[in-house]
Parts: C-alpha cells; structure tokens; sequence
C-alpha cells in the first residue's frame, strides 16, 4: 500500500509541529511520499514564510533594504532545525539566496517557492528520508498548466523509497521556477499521488476534516466523514474554503481516495472523499454540507415574450462574456432573468454593462439588487428524499427570512437560494440547527 501525504503550513510551523509530522509519517509503512507547505504561523507574534517572501520581494523591487525580513525567514528554520537537533547545513543556501536577492537575480516565484524547499529539506532529515526537488519533476508548460505526462513519468523514476517534496512550485520550459496559486501545494500532493496511483492522498491540516458550516457562524459544526467528489467541488464552489479547487482533478482522474484529517489529532478518521459510496454514514441526515458567500449582485430584467425570442439568452450573457465577467447563477422565469453576479466584479463595469444591455436586448424593466448573500445546501441523499425543498424554505421561513431567488441542480445534489446580507449567518445557522445536528 503506499499512501501520499501532504502537511500544510500550520503542521510546519515551528519544531514541535514538526516532530507530530514525523511521528504521524514513521507510525505508518505506508507513508513513503511527503509533501509540504512553507513553515506557517506558530503564534500570533509571527508570520506565515511565505507572506515574508513576499514581503523580502516587495523590499527589493522597490529598492528598500530587506536584510531584517530575510533574517526572520532564515532564523524560523534554523530554530526548527536546532530544536529538532538536526545536523543540516543550511547557511550556504542562505547566503547564496540573499546574494541573489540585493542583485535582484531571482524572480517572484522563485524566492516564494523558496519556503517550501526549505521546509521539504528539514523534513526530510528530520525523517531520513530522501529529498526530492519539485523543479526536477513537476513540469508547467508555456501556458501555465502542468504537463502531466511528463511530470507523472519523472516522478515514478525518482521515488524508490522514502521521498519528501516541497510543494507549490515547478518548473517552466525555460528552466525557470513557477508557483501555483497560494494553496497550491494540494496540487503538488495530488500530481504526486496520481503519478505513483497512491491508495489514498492524505491532506494533513488543522482540523478533523471538513466540517458542515463555518465554524465562525455555526459553534462546533459536525464534521463530515464522507464526501463525494461532486459534493465537494458543490460546495467550493458556493464558498467552503476546504482545498486548492484544482486539487481534485488529479486524484479523482486515478479514482484515489482523499483523506482530510488533522495533524493535531492524529487517532480522528477526519474525512474520506471518494467519487461514490456504496452506503452512508448516517442516513438521517440528508444535507453533507452548508456553505455559501455574501456581496453579490443580482442584474434582473424582464421583457414581454422573452421565452419565445430564440437566442436572447445567449445575447444577454454574451454582454458578461465580453467584459470578462464571470456569471454565477442565472435564475429565470418566463419573461425575466436574473444574472448573479460577484459584486467586486462586476462594479467597475456596472453602468457599461447595464448601458449594453439596454440597447442591445431592450427590456421591459432593468433593474440592480446588491447585498445579496448565496447559500448552498449540499447533499447526494436530498434527491432520494421527497419534501426537502419544502422543509428548508419552510424552516427559512418561520426564521422570517425572505429568499430573493431558488435554483436547484438536475441532479438534486444542492438547492440553492438567495438572501439579504443581512440574513447571511442566520440563514447557515438555521438550516444547521434544523437539519445537521
């Protein structure tokens, strides 16, 4: 069995951390491949690596001394590696990278990604394990996405034992260093994975799996143990920050199962994600999950016979399309649509638009609602059981909130609705009370 493990930030953040880590990884066999993130926040008086590598580039593209910042970024991982009484240089390496830095010879990406390495280096140590470099297999190509034959194909020839990788970066054609987005090292685990069809991906965090609302809503939420892969990308989507949203991709095209389970609490089974299951963990519970966001803009129009005009929706969302606005929901009757819009987005833009679709589609009536909240109940079982759509709107209602609009995929896998801002949070709170506890 071989098993791909990912520790984020926060299981990297100072020594002690990092011996949970090793523990976690030597208590198993099965644990040959580890990913991790840069040394995150180990209090409230320091700062995530990365955010300081940022801030060193920031120093020196606009000319300022950084010598201070670069000296909290070494000294962090000098600490872990004293505190784990490790016997690894890293005093070379530091010096040739500030040399690089007060010569402005390194990119953006490159000195960011640099956190990462330093973090897969002790680790690696710390574990006796081999270090591998994510630059000597995860390869992008010119346009910015991964080249996942040959990344896949490098890795499997380097991996013959214990192996520990510094996530969130590869590398370009041209032998430069290239990140992904923040987070991004959820893909480096994932492309590890599926490279090595790993029986299981776990992603190692700071909680006990995915949990069924926001915690800062919702007092200590149930946390999920089973999800589908559907359910999850539902509810990223509609506003769970649960991973990177391209980590699924890899590992659900390899059918490997994902593990979100807490670093903190090693014994907790935390949450398994797979693309089905044969039964359910507990079936009286309908709902999986319960997410959502505030700040979006609905534009409405209405225009007499608009059903019958072959083509008009496509015309309307054309406008959108032509200003590089992404369009969220689309609720629609027979002679009116609703376009949901993220209100940032659309706001430097607003009156151009409105303006466009005025002369171009002609409605009747035109009008802008802001402050509208989205949330989104997410459940594979909801489908298997008549009267859920009643129950929610029911419980919402006798909680006095009004909903703006409804849309409910085909599949029944979410229902999901409209609010005031204002009625946000009582809304999750509501739906949770009513049909998670």
């Amino acid at each position: 069995m071989l098993k791909v493990t990912k520790f984020g930030g926060s299981s990297m953040a100072d020594a002690s951390q990092c011996r949970k880590v090793r523990d976690i990884v030597l208590s198993d066999p099965s644990r040959k491949v580890v990913i991790v993130s840069a040394a995150g926040k180990s209090s409230q008086d320091n700062h995530k690596i990365t955010d300081l590598l940022y801030l060193c580039h920031a120093h020196i593209k606009y000319g300022m001394d950084c010598s201070n910042v670069f000296e909290m970024i070494a000294g962090r991982y000098r600490k872990i590696r004293d505190e784990l009484g490790l016997d690894i240089d890293l005093e070379p390496e530091f010096v040739e990278l500030k040399h690089r830095l007060e010569k402005k010879d390194v990119s953006e990406d490159e000195l960011v990604s640099r956190g990462e390495y330093f973090s897969a280096k002790l680790m690696a140590a710390c574990l006796g394990f081999e270090f591998v470099d994510a630059a000597d297999w995860v390869y992008f190509k010119m346009d910015g996405s991964v080249d996942q034959e040959a990344s896949y194909q490098a890795l499997q020839e380097k991996v013959h034992g214990g192996v520990v990788i510094p996530g969130f970066y590869g590398v370009m054609p041209d032998g430069n260093i290239r990140t992904f987005s923040r987070g991004g090292s959820d893909i480096t685990g994932a492309l590890a994975a599926a490279a090595l069809d790993a029986d299981v991906y776990e992603n190692w965090t700071d909680v006990s799996g995915i949990l069924m609302a926001d915690p800062r809503i919702v007092e200590n939420p149930l946390p999920i143990p089973e999800v589908t892969y559907d359910e999850l990308r539902e509810l990223s989507y509609s506003g769970a920050q649960v991973l990177h949203e391209l980590t699924l991709f890899p590992v659900r095209e390899k059918g490997i199962p994902l593990n979100i389970r807490n670093t903190n609490d090693p014994e907790a089974p935390g949450t398994m994600i797979r693309e089905k299951f044969d039964g359910d963990s507990d079936p009286n519970r309908f709902i999986t999950g319960i997410t959502g966001k505030k700040d979006f803009s609905i534009v409405h129009l209405s225009k007499r016979g608009l059903s019958n005009e072959v083509g008009l929706l496509r015309r309307i969302l054309s406008i959108y399309e032509r200003h590089n606005i992404s369009v969220v929901y689309v609720p629609n009757g027979i002679d009116n649509v609703s376009v949901v819009i993220e209100t940032e987005a659309i706001t430097p833009k607003l009156y151009t638009i409105l303006a466009e679709v005025q002369q171009e589609i002609r409605p009747d009536t035109l009008q802008v609602i802001d402050k509208i909240a989205v949330v989104a109940a997410v459940g594979r079982r909801m489908s298997k059981r008549p009267g859920i759509s009643g129950q929610i709107f029911g419980a919402l209602g006798q909680a006095g909130i009004n909903i703006r609009w409804i849309t409910q995929s085909p599949d029944e896998l979410n229902i999901i609705f409209g609010v005031n801002n204002d009625d946000f949070a009582k809304a999750i709170r509501v739906l949770y009370d009513s049909f998670a506890k």
